[in-house]
C-alpha cells in the first residue's frame, strides 16, 4: 500500500503547535485545499469522528475519519469510516525541536480500491496526496508563526 510522510520544522513551540495540530476546524480558514472539516461526534476527550472535504489535484475527495487523540504523545491516529478511498490511515505527530520549535509530520498509508489500475494511479495519487500533505503543513506554519 503506497505511504506518503512529511515533516516539516515550525518556529513554534510544540504546545503551539499541538493546539493548531488537533483543531481541525480551523484548517479551512488557513488551508486553501481544504474545502470543510467538521466534528461530527465527540466520543469524549480523546476520540471524535470527523468529516473531510478537500481539494486535490481539481477533485474533490471526501471522507469521514475515526480519530483517537494522545495528549501526551501528541500525536493523533486516524483512520477512515467511509469515504471515497478504499483505505485511509495515518497519524499526525509533533515532536520537540533543538531550537525549541517543533517537527510537525503527517504520516498517511492508502489505497484507492481499484486493483486494475493501482499500479498507474497509486503513484498519481501518492504524488497528489504529498502535495497536498506539504501545503497543510506549510499552512499551518504561517498561522502559527503570523500569530506570533
Amino acid at each position: 500500500m503506497p505511504r506518503v510522510a512529511v515533516e516539516l520544522h515550525i518556529a513554534a513551540p510544540p504546545d503551539r503547535s499541538w493546539e493548531a495540530v488537533v483543531d481541525v476546524e480551523r484548517y479551512p480558514a488557513c488551508m486553501d485545499s481544504v474545502r470543510s472539516i467538521t466534528v461530527v461526534e465527540q466520543r469524549g476527550p480523546r476520540e471524535r469522528v470527523t468529516a473531510w472535504s478537500v481539494r486535490l489535484k481539481g477533485s474533490v475527495l471526501e471522507w469521514t475519519e475515526a480519530e483517537r487523540i494522545d495528549e501526551e504523545a501528541r500525536r493523533f491516529d486516524f483512520h477512515q469510516v467511509s469515504g471515497d478511498l478504499a483505505h485511509f490511515v495515518g497519524h499526525w505527530a509533533i515532536r520537540p525541536a533543538d531550537d525549541g520549535g517543533s517537527l510537525v509530520s503527517l504520516h498517511v498509508e492508502f489505497d484507492i480500491g481499484i486493483p486494475l489500475l493501482a499500479e498507474m494511479l497509486n503513484p498519481v495519487a501518492a504524488t497528489a496526496l504529498r502535495e497536498n500533505a506539504e501545503q497543510m503543513l506549510r499552512a499551518l506554519e504561517r498561522r502559527l508563526t503570523d500569530a506570533a
